[in-house]
């Protein structure tokens, strides 16, 4: 069950297309798994419609319900025009590591063909770069059961969406479908222990800072980790 959502000023930002590009591709990657996320989104364009419509003057909406008339009495366009559709074409839903599927989010598709190779990186972790096309390190990161990732802060920000399975982190548990935002007050361990083990996607815009054990050392090289 999901139990880790945006928050309400996320969700509304959203609808009226205010948020950050990676802010916008997680909102709208959870969104695509919660019913309730879609609620909400739904009835945030809504209001934000009406008070457009609202906000129209006399002259304003005259001139509106006589292009809206005009348009209605347009003769139908000819099918035989539109450009026919490429048969072998078709969008992929899925990434694969080790021969197991993992289906993704509608939001996350596009990323498939920009999604690099996975490489296996030490405590039961595997990553695979993806290209967002703009400033932020995104990558799908698969936790094997009892993978886990060292005990860490950030320099920035941190969003992280569960696209299958389970973790921990000291914080809090999470599920398929948990949204959540990390930044500089907060230090924590990802830990899987599902029998299938857990899958992410999650992009930061700063290195990590890793505060226990032999990762520090890691620090001086933290902006090679999950490149």
């Amino acid at each position: 069950m999901i139990k880790f959502h945006p928050s309400l000023e996320q969700l509304s930002e959203f609808a009226e297309g205010s948020l950050s590009s990676v802010e916008a591709i997680m909102v709208s990657a959870h969104c695509d798994m919660c019913e309730r996320c879609q609620q909400v989104v739904a009835s945030e364009t809504e209001r934000l419609a009406e008070d457009v419509l609202d906000s129209f003057d006399a002259r304003q909406s005259s001139e509106f319900e006589r292009m809206l008339s005009s348009i209605t009495q347009l003769p139908p366009s000819d099918k035989s025009d539109r450009p026919s559709r490429t048969t072998g074409s078709c969008e992929k839903f899925t990434i694969e590591l080790d021969g197991r599927q993992f289906v993704l989010p509608r939001t996350l598709r596009r990323f498939v063909d920009k999604t690099g190779n996975w490489s296996s990186l030490v405590g039961r972790l595997w990553q695979a770069p993806v290209d967002l096309g703009f400033p932020g390190v995104a990558n799908f990161i698969y936790m094997e059961r009892g993978g886990s990732v060292p005990e860490h802060t950030h320099r920035g920000t941190e969003y992280t969406l569960v696209l299958d399975g389970e973790f921990r982190d000291g914080i809090n548990a999470y599920d398929t479908g948990d949204f959540i935002y990390m930044d500089g007050d907060h230090t924590h361990a990802p830990k899987s222990e599902a029998t299938k083990g857990c899958l992410v996607f999650s992009v930061v815009d700063q290195p990590l800072h890793f505060t226990s054990g032999l990762a520090r050392l890691l620090n001086p090289f933290s902006h090679m980790f999950f490149r």
